[in-house]
C-alpha cells in the first residue's frame, strides 16, 4: 500500500464495476475498457487505472494530489511493467492541468463525504479531460448526493455494499 491516506476500491466493488464495464457498459454496445484512454482521478493506490490496464486499456493517466503516493504509484507501474502505457501526474482533480489527451473512460473516487466529486467533474471537463461520450464512473458513499452538472447525464447507478457507483456520460 502506498504511503499516505489511501482507500483503495475493494476487490468486491472493483470486480462488480469491471464486470459492468466489460460486459454491459451503461449507454454502450460493448466493452468500455479494451483500447480505452483512462483517467484515474483521486488515484491513490491506482487500483482502478491498474485494473483497466490489466484488462486492455491503451493508456491510463493517474492524477494524485499527494506527491509521496504519486511516487509510490510510479514505482508500482514500473514494477508491473506497464509504465510505458501510463502517466502519473501530481495534482488536484479540482484544479487539474490541461489534458494532453481526452479520456474515453474516467474514474473519480474522491474521499467520501467531502463534496469533491461535482467540482472535480466540472474542472476536469473544463480542462479537456473528457472525450465526447466518455463514460465516467464516480464512486461515493451510498448516502452521498451528486448534483450532475450540465454536459453530464447519469446513465446508471449501482450499489455494492456501502459504495455507490454512478455512471455518467459526457456530452460536451
Amino acid at each position: 500500500m502506498p504511503p499516505g491516506d489511501v482507500r483503495p476500491t475493494g476487490d468486491r466493488q472493483r470486480e462488480a464495476l469491471f464486470n459492468v464495464l466489460t460486459h454491459k457498459p451503461p449507454g454502450s454496445a460493448g466493452d468500455a475498457v479494451t483500447g480505452a484512454i483512462v483517467l484515474d482521478a483521486f488515484a491513490g493506490s491506482g487500483a482502478l487505472g491498474l485494473e483497466a490496464l490489466s484488462r486492455g486499456a491503451a493508456h491510463a493517466t493517474f492524477l494524485e494530489a499527494d506527491r509521496r503516493v504519486a511516487q509510490a504509484l510510479t514505482a508500482t507501474l514500473a514494477d508491473l511493467g506497464v509504465a510505458d502505457r501510463a502517466t502519473v501526474l501530481t495534482g488536484d482533480a479540482g484544479r487539474p492541468p490541461q489534458a494532453a489527451q481526452p479520456c474515453t473512460l474516467a474514474f473519480l473516487d474522491p474521499p467520501y463525504r467531502q463534496g469533491l466529486a461535482a467540482p472535480a467533474l466540472m474542472a476536469l471537463a473544463a480542462r479537456g479531460w473528457f472525450a465526447p461520450d466518455a463514460l465516467i464512473v464516480v464512486e461515493q458513499a451510498a448516502d452521498e448526493e451528486l448534483a450532475v452538472s450540465e454536459g453530464f447525464r447519469e446513465v446508471d447507478t449501482r450499489r455494492t455494499g456501502d459504495t455507490l457507483a454512478r455512471y455518467l456520460r459526457w456530452g460536451g
